[in-house]
């Protein structure tokens, strides 16, 4: 077998619901690659800050498994992503961006650096320029340890120092927001805000829709970032038709990305709510003990015969939002394509 298994449910729900609702070119504006290793957090090392089943599902992601990904999930279709690395130790940044930039070189494809909030801004911009990088990516694991992981602020990973020299060279901040909050949290929310308040040229991409996951993450927040009419958001890792009928109505077609965040998305799960709380329905067996992650259940052997991959439920998602919002085939252009084509022309 190769890289992963395409079963009859896959191609069919490929070729009947989803080839002809994409357009031929995609890019993914959320992906990582990494080599075993690269993104490897020490035994003695701090929590991770982070939940524990993403690395269930890959343990790395070459460039070459990203593309071969790609032309088995979508054939007849030409992908480009945007690539950065995995969440690594501290340790391990210079080699995981080392490995991003020679990858995205060999292969065309745009990337981002992996930052942390010590590095002196002025390094920040010589990586920034002579990496060719479209922007930056960051994580609240690199936040100062003695943070408490539920009070964890933007800034406190992406420091307004760093923020200046992004705003100056006018790159990407990809923004995953933290908090347990998500994206309804006051603190995120006028974080946000202040970002794009003082760092007018920062092209700030709001990540997995803010982290809404569930119909309750929302809350007030569309209403409160209306200020900031150029906030982008990339769909990845999402698959809550909900939120993203909430997003299109907010925002309309012309500030979505489409974006995996592979390669997590090569899972096989239905994702569904319990109150605020996601879960990750998989197949018994195919990802060790889950017992001990609240995020993850296992269904009955019958049940997983109609499971498919997490990435053609978060199209299917979006897919069926877009229809009750009426949006058209030259919206979904926009979503899947034109708006990252535009973002990153901006940035490079």
């Amino acid at each position: 077998m190769g890289l992963f298994e395409m079963k009859p449910i896959d191609e069919r729900i490929y070729n009947e619901e989803i080839a002809g609702f994409l357009p031929d070119e995609i890019i993914d504006i959320h992906t990582h690659i990494w080599l075993e290793g690269l993104a490897a957090w020490p035994a003695e090392s701090a929590e991770k800050r982070s939940v524990s089943w993403p690395g269930l599902v890959a343990k790395d992601n070459s460039a070459e498994d990203l593309i071969e990904t790609y032309r088995l999930m979508f054939p007849g279709k030409k992908v480009t992503p945007l690539v950065f690395g995995n969440v690594p130790h501290l340790s391990g940044l210079p080699a995981l961006n080392g490995y991003v930039r020679e990858s995205a070189a060999r292969h065309g494809f745009p990337a981002l650096f992996f930052s942390h909030p010590q590095m002196a801004p002025d390094a920040l911009e010589r990586e920034l320029l002579e990496g060719g990088y479209a922007g930056v990516k960051s994580y609240l694991s690199f936040a100062p340890p003695y943070i408490p992981e539920a009070e964890i602020r933007c800034f406190d990973f992406f420091p307004p120092g760093q923020l200046e020299v992004i705003n100056k060279l006018k790159k990407i901040v990809m923004l995953h927001i933290p908090r347990h909050g998500r994206l309804r949290d006051r603190v995120n929310l006028e974080q946000i805000l202040e970002i794009k308040r003082n760092f007018p040229g920062v092209l700030l991409i709001i990540a997995h829709v803010g982290r809404a996951y569930c119909d309750g993450d929302v809350g007030g927040a569309f209403g409160a970032l209306a200020a900031a009419g150029d906030l982008l958001f990339d769909i990845s890792a999402n698959c809550n038709r909900n939120v993203f009928e909430e997003l299109i109505r907010a925002v309309g077609p012309e500030r979505i990305l489409f974006g995996s965040d592979m390669p997590i998305l090569r899972m096989r799960t239905r994702r569904i709510c319990e109150g605020d709380r996601y879960i990750n329905l998989v197949p018994p067996g195919l990802y060790g003990d889950v017992s001990r992650d609240a995020h993850l259940r296992e269904v009955t052997a019958g049940e997983a015969e109609s499971v498919t991959f997490f990435m053609y439920e978060e199209i299917l998602a979006f897919k069926n939002a877009a229809a009750a919002c009426g949006l058209g085939r030259s919206d979904i252009q926009k979503v899947f394509r034109d708006n990252a084509a535009a973002v990153l022309k901006a940035a490079l």
